[in-house]
């Protein structure tokens, strides 16, 4: 009898550490918690925001690639495109082009910014200037925008915040199941 109620008290004590874990973890990082469930939400909606979040994809005139205008041309018409239509303090300089065969588009995004160009790959029409909410929505989900705003290289600040939450999620599915699972188990054992 004396063992069982040994073995009884020590499966109350765990059950209560993990419970303390539990609303430590919940209370210290609800903050952070908040701001990325909501940036998870919204970028998940991104694509149905109806150009809300990220700029509708345009359809250009046609998939044939080999009858695109050359790179380097379409280069210098979102370019140009962004100094005259958006703002020519801008920086213009390319992040990154997404070619869209399927749609005869590409587009073009910035660096130190979150505009985007779309032109159609035969004529070099501009097909849309958008602003990209969704990256900066990005930034914000995995804190890199904090690396940004203070300039570090290596983004030290996004792998400490991504690590941390990641590791306090686990923490949470750990403590979780045996604040659900401890319980039964000291029934099942009666």
């Amino acid at each position: 009898m004396k063992d069982y109620q040994t073995k009884r008290r020590k499966q109350a004590k765990t059950i209560r550490q993990f419970r303390k874990l539990h609303r430590l973890l919940g209370v210290s990082l609800f903050a952070f918690f908040a701001v990325m469930s909501i940036t998870g939400l919204l970028l998940g909606w991104k694509a149905n925001s109806g150009g809300t979040i990220i700029p509708n994809t345009q359809k250009g005139s046609t998939t044939v690639l080999e009858e695109w205008l050359p790179l380097s041309e379409l280069k210098t018409i979102a370019q140009s495109t962004l100094v005259e239509k958006v703002d020519q303090n801008l920086s213009a300089e390319i992040s990154r082009i997404d070619a869209r065969p399927s749609k005869g588009i590409l587009k073009f995004t910035f660096e130190n910014h979150y505009w985007e160009i779309q032109l159609d790959g035969k004529t070099g029409k501009v097909l849309s200037v958008g602003r990209r909410n969704s990256d900066l929505i990005e930034d914000i989900h995995d804190g890199s925008i904090v690396d940004k705003s203070l300039g570090f290289k290596g983004k030290p600040f996004k792998l400490f915040y991504t690590s941390l939450i990641g590791l306090s999620l686990l923490g949470f599915v750990i403590s979780g199941f045996w604040l659900w699972f401890g319980p039964k188990l000291m029934r099942k054992q009666r």
